[in-house]
């Protein structure tokens, strides 16, 4: 599935092309259970009148085995197609998951812009498996196709009066049934975009859960996620009002085709154009033909359903990156000089520095608004509308960004653990636990302190931290982050903020620890923290989006007093 100009039907028409081979299993296996069940009304018509009407034992024993046969036959050829459909709607929704989780963890991003992430999380999973879907409706279709073409020729052998009617009536219901799919289509659509977004409502509430309570702002927060379930609870009921009519009707159409059918068979049988034996297969196939009527308007139902998911997968696959894909790879050794020039981006206005490699160097701010600008440079999530940053003289943009993002590794303070062990969140799930790498993320989670997180935990560093860390404080969270992002020994390591929510002297001691194991290599720390500023070896102060002053953390708080209201204050 690649991005561009992607269509839902482009998005559902290669899931079902990935699952060719089940589908045509599934439907040739499903073809014959329909052939199957067709065939039975018209063997029990041959039994009547060459068994039963004939009073004849040999004749009623053969077709009675016959008709044993036909029944073992369609029960396996349903099982096994049913079997194929089901696997191939499920593998087919699994390879879409992959693809819409591929595109956001792209490096390029763009894939999360405007969406919270429970929507891209309905998208992997609701619509995903409503386009996966669309396999087993095919299947579905084709079954009921058959049988209706063997219910057609089955009454034009019986009544060429019945097979017409049902061969030129079949198509028209088809019609109606279409027609009446796509209020539904359209319904369907909303109520997953209305959906979607009450399921990002709510992650984003359960996300922030602790800042909400502080800040008392619990009764708000429930009222507005209130208000977008209401929202997203009055568009699934008008889909389900949707659907329930279109099913209302078809099936309604439905019964009167089939009433038609044997309005017309009796009439036959009562004028002697038809036998007895024939009246009870023309009957029994106008009731048989009630199933694959009934599947069309589920089918059409599914259909509509899948291709409002399909256009919403395709909204996320066609979704352009953020930043352009530079096709240099990161030389190595990185050095890690960074440097930017004339830089424009939200809160940086023109802003020209210069980070010198092996340097442990702080940026305090003013505008916040600035730092997350700067952190999205650096990290390259967006790319500047002015100017460039360079890595060792490379500007980034002619760099590959999956190896860039190797080189220079942005923590940001907001970051989330993951559900597991706390060793788990810091050490790569490739790193050995012995020997070496034992030894560096020990020194890792001595450097944030967050072997004293460990040490207040039940089971040390194999307690489960919960998903998000919500079994941590704040403080611990900020600790285990900081040991994550020192454990992965970037060349370049930018970290915000990353001990706001620890005490003083804990913070002072985490400090000490970053400089110590960081040591020789570049760290760039956005902060306005006087504990951590004051390890640096080079301070410079952004003010209104510009350098505002560079120089040691002490010379800038005795000489500088917009640093020292930023700093101090």
């Amino acid at each position: 599935m690649g991005a561009g100009e992607l269509s839902g039907r482009d998005v559902w028409t290669r899931s079902v092309k990935g699952q060719i081979r089940r589908v045509a299993l599934g439907s040739a296996l499903g073809s014959v259970h329909q052939l199957g069940e067709a065939l039975v009304p018209v063997l029990i018509g041959v039994v009547i009148d060459q068994a039963v009407a004939g009073q004849n034992a040999g004749y009623l024993a053969l077709w009675l085995g016959v008709l044993a046969v036909m029944y073992v036959t369609l029960s396996w050829s349903f099982r096994l197609g049913a079997k194929a459909g089901e696997r191939s709607a499920e593998e087919a929704a699994h390879t879409l998951r992959l693809a819409i989780v591929g595109r956001v963890l792209d490096a390029r991003g763009g894939a999360e812009e405007g969406r919270l992430p429970g929507e891209l999380a309905n998208v992997a999973t609701e619509d995903a498996k409503r386009v996966g879907a669309v396999n087993m409706a095919l299947m579905a279709g084709v079954w009921a196709f058959a049988g209706v073409a063997v219910s057609a020729v089955a009454l034009l052998l019986t009544s060429v009066t019945l097979g017409l009617i049902v061969l030129l009536g079949t198509p028209v219901l088809l019609w109606l049934g279409h027609l009446l799919s796509k209020p539904l289509e359209r319904r369907s659509e909303a109520e997953q975009d209305k959906a979607a977004h009450a399921s990002g409502v709510a992650a984003d509430l359960v996300a922030g859960l602790r800042v909400l309570k502080g800040l008392g702002a619990q009764g708000a927060a429930v009222e507005r996620y209130r208000r977008t379930s209401r929202i997203s609870l009055a568009a699934t009921l008008r889909s389900a009002r949707a659907e329930s009519w279109q099913t209302g009707l078809v099936l309604a159409l439905t019964g009167g085709f089939i009433a038609l059918i044997a309005l017309v068979g009796g009439r036959l049988a009562l004028n002697g154009s038809m036998t007895l034996g024939q009246l009870v297969s023309a009957v029994g196939l106008a009731l048989f033909l009630l199933g694959p009527l009934e599947t069309f308007a589920w089918v059409n139902a599914e259909l509509a359903q899948g291709r409002a998911s399909a256009a919403r997968v395709a909204e996320v696959l066609a979704t352009g990156p953020a930043v352009v894909d530079g096709d240099d790879p990161v030389a190595e050794p990185v050095r890690g000089e960074l440097r930017l020039r004339g830089v424009r981006l939200g809160g940086l206005d023109g802003v020209d520095l210069d980070l010198p490699a092996g340097q442990l160097t702080g940026i305090a701010v003013t505008d916040p608004a600035g730092a997350e600008a700067l952190l999205r440079c650096l990290g390259r999530e967006t790319d500047p509308e002015s100017g460039s940053v360079e890595l060792d003289g490379v500007p980034l943009t002619r760099l590959d960004p999956a190896g860039l993002r190797a080189a220079v590794l942005v923590a940001a303070h907001d970051a989330a653990l993951f559900e597991g062990s706390l060793a788990a969140n810091v050490t790569p799930e490739d790193a050995s636990q012995d020997g070496a790498a034992g030894l560096l993320t020990e020194r890792a989670m001595v450097a944030a302190r967050a072997d004293e997180v460990a040490d207040s935990l039940p089971h040390g560093t194999a307690t489960g931290v919960g998903e998000g860390g919500r079994s941590l404080s704040g403080g611990q969270r900020q600790r285990v982050l900081l040991a994550r992002a020192l454990r992965a020994e970037p060349p370049v390591l930018v970290v915000h903020d990353p001990t706001t929510a620890v005490d003083t002297v804990t913070e002072g001691r985490i400090a000490e620890g970053l400089r110590e194991f960081r040591q020789g290599r570049t760290t760039i720390v956005v902060t306005n923290s006087p504990a951590l500023l004051a390890v640096t070896d080079h301070v410079i102060l952004l003010d209104a989006g510009r350098v505002g002053a560079e120089g040691t953390h002490a010379d800038l708080v005795r000489t500088d007093a917009t640093y020292r209201t930023a700093v101090l204050a």
